[in-house]
């Protein structure tokens, strides 16, 4: 259908509804007539397309276009449109189609769009407003019941990637990122966290036991299988889904909610022995990946001890009779069975092997080098060694305490066998990170060789003692002198103890650790080393390389690149010695570049935060990018560096002065003015214009004449507008080498800000550049696509008279000001420009700082009140004046002044 089809279509609709509405809800129409009237009325908007629909009720129920008891009526129909089935989807479209923010690119300005609507910021939080907030006519519960079903199949993808974004945005955002909606037993989470969670996990909500709800309640149970309580095609989608909300999500917190029931779940999916090329796609890759988000965005100890106590884990929630289970199926993937009911022929438990331990342990050992810190891992390997220690002191001194307790999960031999393995491989993997806590390796190395009795081979503890300390004293990072002196004592005694009582292995290691020990801070100083450094030190250290590899791994999901934005600034905060402040603003400056508004709005808030300690470095790089001599950056990308410097000149308040206010206020005028010369972009343009006119006159040729217009028959008014438009986009570009227009007008609204913020920093010079170029733009720059560049040079001189003013009422000296014949510069100028401009806002802007200007001059013409409010002179019925005393008798006399 063409669209003059389509409006003509949209024409008869609208008429449609206004005559069918008028006769169902017309107060002057009788009860009988409006009853039919009604069901014809909503007949018709049952069988009308969302679109189309929505499109015709958003123009009837603008004022004027509807009478008043009929808009109410259709304004409650277009609020529940997003119930229909495809309600959300039309919503989203008619939002992104609408919007004045979705505009196409430049480039694409004077082409028809045929690939749908821009998505930028603005649209998507308007849509996510009208689909996360229900109507007063609806409850949340009746509401989220209709709309999640639809948000979660957009998370599927098969509807394409950027409405999987926008459906994640809404969800995170606008539903589960909210208290009232998106906490645990609320409606949201009950409608879109819980159907994901519990396909993955059965215990989770009102789903534990239940069967699998597709599965027929009338079919033919066979007994010889085991129950199925999700089928393998809805764990993968349970997964599919999850993973799509979590990686196109940036929220840290949100993520930690979803998967935080499913750590165990996700363990023993992406460890899955054996899976199928089917598995491993579906299931196991993207549990593995979200398993990585989870322990970098909650990495502790206790996460990993978990894991390591149920490395074997298959489903549910006890070790000794599970109620559910995860098994292979006969497609290929996984599925979730009910265990312990029948004893199919592939068994309703699975029986750990130590094949499985071969292949969980080095998954295992993965999951901690990639995401756990230095600190994580010697805790979690001290933690295991504790309690390996306990199983054999239970097992050395009581036979029946095994007896009584052989249930127990301490006592699980697989799991103690899995702890074992997972020591020693710890061992010969992290030799370095097992040091990180060596306060606390060596106090439990002085308890296991306090209460060591012997150095035969049955000894297992002490040897594995002494390897721990020797991992510790030949650290680089050690330093005898910072540990616990009582604690040295103690492993001295107990290693001259073990190195008298013989002479095998266990005897001679102890005589060269203790010697080592004794002399190690000696021998440090004769080497001339450095000294350490501090805790602090080694912490942020630490967290600092943490954080950039959470940001510039190129697979980082962006929760996990939020968390190290997060870790950052938490680092500049703290003013932490170790970072690199050159290496952070590059770092800074090249996330900049990115596209992502959540990385934008972190990076610039860092800035300003920089700033604080470092406001020279942070400027100058600012006014470097924005600047852009090399010609390296987009206009967007310079854009967003004149956001965080106006952001930063802000923060610095009466900081931003001296040499700072000077690089900054030449820079931004320099850049504002029309002088600015730019060689490599107008080559680049010259090429582009002869790769057109190329392919244009390739489409003659192709054509044999000239290249009739295939675009969508519009009218007359609307091809002169969009014309008109795209001259208007085409002009901010730069022509001949010139500065893009949008650079300029962010520059001249950087200074304004400025001034405002501290005029005197800027100095008179500055001051007066600026406002002779303003001047200077509104009288030679009059295009109709110099329009934007106007309106900020009129604010800028309207900046200038507050800036002013305010200097006037804190009583602040500046050193210069507005002279009279300026002023009656400026207002001439303004006035002729209100006048004649083209552009309306323009015009009026202009009338408001002449206003403005006139009431400044006025209240000049004032004298400043010396008094802040009424005193106790001149009291009626009394003579007194409590001033008097703090003033001469000369200055109470009466004076006369000459006045102009």
């Amino acid at each position: 259908m063409d669209q003059q089809s389509q409006k003509q279509a949209r024409q008869e609709l609208v008429q449609s509804i206004i005559e069918h509405g008028s006769k169902a809800f017309s107060p002057e129409s009788s009860p009988d007539s409006r009853a039919e009237a009604q069901r014809v009325f909503n007949d018709l908007i049952q069988r009308t397309r969302t679109l189309p629909l929505m499109s015709a009720l958003n123009l009837l129920i603008r004022p004027n276009h509807s009478p008043p008891w009929l808009r109410s009526r259709l304004v409650e129909i277009l609020t529940t449109l997003p119930l229909r089935a495809d309600g959300v989807r039309g919503t989203l479209e008619f939002v992104f189609a609408v919007h004045p923010s979705s505009t196409v690119r430049t480039s694409e300005a004077a082409a028809p769009q045929k690939q749908g609507a821009n998505i930028t910021h603005e649209a998507l939080s308007l849509a996510s407003h009208l689909l996360s907030n229900p109507p007063s006519s609806v409850t949340p519960e009746t509401w989220l019941s209709d709309v999640s079903p639809q948000l979660l199949t957009l998370l599927d993808g098969e509807d394409g990637t950027d409405l999987t974004k926008v459906a994640a945005y809404v969800i995170g955002f606008g539903i589960l990122g909210r208290k009232d909606l998106g906490a645990p037993g609320s409606p949201g989470w009950r409608w879109l966290a819980e159907p994901m969670l519990m396909q993955i996990n059965p215990s989770i909500g009102a789903g534990c036991g239940s069967s699998d709800a597709s599965m027929d309640s009338n079919e033919i149970i066979d007994l010889s299988k085991d129950r199925i309580l999700v089928s393998s095609a809805n764990l993968d989608r349970a997964i599919r889904r999850l993973r799509s909300l979590i990686v196109s999500h940036p929220n840290p917190g949100l993520c930690k909610r979803l998967l935080r029931p499913l750590l165990l779940s996700l363990w023993a999916l992406s460890s899955w022995r054996n899976a199928g090329k089917h598995a491993q796609e579906q299931v196991c890759q993207p549990a593995k990946e979200l398993l990585e988000i989870y322990l970098k965005l909650a990495s502790s100890p206790g996460i990993f001890e978990r894991i390591i106590r149920n490395i074997a884990y298959t489903g549910g929630e006890g070790k000794v009779k599970p109620t559910w289970m995860y098994q292979s199926a006969a497609d290929g993937g996984l599925h979730i069975v009910a265990a312990g009911e029948t004893s199919g022929a592939n068994g309703s438990t699975k029986q750990v092997s130590l094949e499985d331990l071969d292949t969980k342990i080095p998954a295992l050992l993965d999951l901690l080098d990639s995401t756990a810190s230095d600190l994580d891992v010697s805790s979690v390997f001290l933690d295991l060694f504790k309690r390996w220690l306990k199983a054999g002191q239970r097992v050395e001194t009581d036979d029946i305490l095994i007896k009584e307790r052989v249930a127990d999960e301490d006592l699980d031999p697989m799991g103690q066998l899995a702890e074992i393995r997972m020591l020693q491989r710890m061992i010969e993997r992290f030799p370095n990170k097992l040091v990180s806590r060596s306060d606390h390796a060596l106090e439990l190395v002085s308890q296991v060789l306090g209460n060591s009795r012997s150095t035969t081979e049955d000894d297992e503890s002490t040897p594995v003692a002494l390897s721990i300390l020797n991992l510790v004293i030949t650290a680089p990072s050690f330093r005898k002198s910072k540990m616990d002196a009582e604690v040295i004592r103690r492993l001295e005694s107990a290693l001259d103890r073990l190195a008298t009582g013989g002479d095998g292995d266990v005897a001679g290691t102890a005589r060269n650790l203790s010697l080592l020990l004794r002399y190690r801070d000696e021998a440090e100083e004769l080497t001339g080393s450095t000294s350490a450094p501090s805790d602090r030190q080694i912490e942020d250290r630490k967290t600092y390389n943490l954080a950039i590899s959470y940001i510039t791994q190129t697979d980082s999901p962006p929760p996990v690149r939020s968390e190290g934005l997060s870790l950052i600034s938490t680092l500049v905060q703290a003013r932490s010695p170790v970072l690199d402040i050159p290496s952070i603003l590059v770092l800074l400056s090249s996330l900049l570049n990115d596209s992502e508004d959540y990385i934008n709005l972190r990076v610039i808030k860092i800035f300003t935060q920089l700033a604080n300690n470092h406001p020279t470095s942070v400027t100058r790089e600012l006014i470097d990018h924005l600047v852009d001599t090399n010609e390296m950056a987009a206009v967007d990308t310079r854009l967003r560096f004149g956001e965080a410097l106006a952001q930063v000149v802000e923060r610095l308040g009466q900081i931003f002065a001296g040499d700072i206010a000077q690089q900054v206020g030449q820079a931004l005028l320099a850049t504002a003015g029309r002088r600015g010369h730019r060689p490599k972009t107008e080559a680049k343009q010259a090429k582009e214009e002869r790769r057109r006119r190329m392919k244009h006159r390739e489409a003659e040729e192709a054509w044999e004449g000239e290249v009739p217009d295939l675009s969508e028959d519009v009218t007359e008014e609307e091809r002169a507008r969009n014309e008109i438009l795209a001259r208007i986009v085409e002009g901010w570009e730069s022509k001949r080498g010139t500065e893009d227009v949008r650079i300029r007008v962010s520059s001249l609204s950087i200074f304004a800000i400025a001034m405002e913020t501290n005029i005197g920093g800027l100095g008179s010079t500055l001051v007066s550049s600026a406002v002779d170029l303003c001047v200077n733009i509104l009288t030679m720059e009059s295009e109709m696509e110099k329009g934007i560049l106007r309106r900020a040079a009129i604010l800028l001189i309207l900046g200038f008279v507050k800036a002013l003013d305010q200097a006037r009422q804190t009583g602040r000296r500046l050193g210069f000001g507005l002279t009279t014949q300026s002023r009656e510069d400026i207002l001439r100028i303004l006035n002729y420009v209100a006048d004649t401009d083209s552009d309306g806002l323009v015009r009026q802007y202009s009338r408001d700082v002449v206003e403005s200007l006139e009431n400044w001059e006025i209240a000049n013409l004032l004298p400043e009140n010396q008094t802040q409010g009424p005193t106790l002179t001149r009291l009626a019925g009394l003579s007194v004046n409590p001033d008097i005393s703090n003033s001469s008798g000369i200055g109470n006399r009466p004076r006369i002044e000459e006045i102009e």
